[in-house]
């Protein structure tokens, strides 16, 4: 996560608050702060000292490099729907969470996360970049089947994302379009 992100999931009143806090768990050996891509600021992650407290997964975590601009994404989008439908995170489901709780040998393709909404399941997919059409369409069939509603959020100058999923409404008429930039304004 980025700091940002710790400082609006956690409800610090300012970025100052967020870093003074950041500062003593990092002391403490709780997380770590790293940098990983140029342009990009530090990500911060638990350490195993960090892992064992919070009773999370002890293992390391495998940071992508390919993967840090996307997961940024997500996170900024889930704080945006967090906000726009007053929820907390308790009420969002990880992608790493529905592995784990179909255990991870299971090959199946999850949405970025879940949002539970009046006793539905709404599946929430950022798309940053056009994928190989066949696979594409299978996760729009399976998010249509497996949740009440999908949404979508895909960046302004993706037009063939978008064509896709709007020609994809006819059939799946549970599908919902956002733009990245849209939501990051919340």
């Amino acid at each position: 996560m980025l700091g940002r992100h710790i400082e609006k999931m956690c409800g610090f009143n300012t970025a100052s608050a967020c870093d003074k806090r950041l500062k003593v768990l990092i002391t403490a050996g709780f997380i770590q702060r790293k940098k990983y891509i140029y342009g990009i600021p530090s990500l911060y992650t638990l350490t195993h000292k960090g892992k064992i407290l919070s009773e999370y997964n002890k293992r390391q975590d495998n940071i992508r490099i390919d993967k840090i601009h996307h997961d940024i994404c997500v996170l900024d989008v889930a704080i945006s729907l967090m906000n726009i439908l007053n929820i907390s995170t308790d009420y969002i489901i990880t992608e790493r969470e529905l592995h784990s709780n179909d255990g991870f040998g299971v090959s199946k393709h999850y949405p970025d996360f879940v949002l539970l909404q009046n006793d539905k399941k709404l599946a929430v997919e950022i798309e940053l970049s056009l994928k190989e059409r066949k696979r594409f369409e299978k996760n729009i069939q399976d998010n249509y089947r497996n949740y009440a509603t999908q949404i979508w959020v895909i960046p302004k100058q993706e037009k063939k994302i978008f064509e896709i999923l709007d020609k994809s409404k006819i059939s799946y008429t549970n599908i919902r379009i956002y733009y990245i930039e849209d939501l990051r304004k919340e």
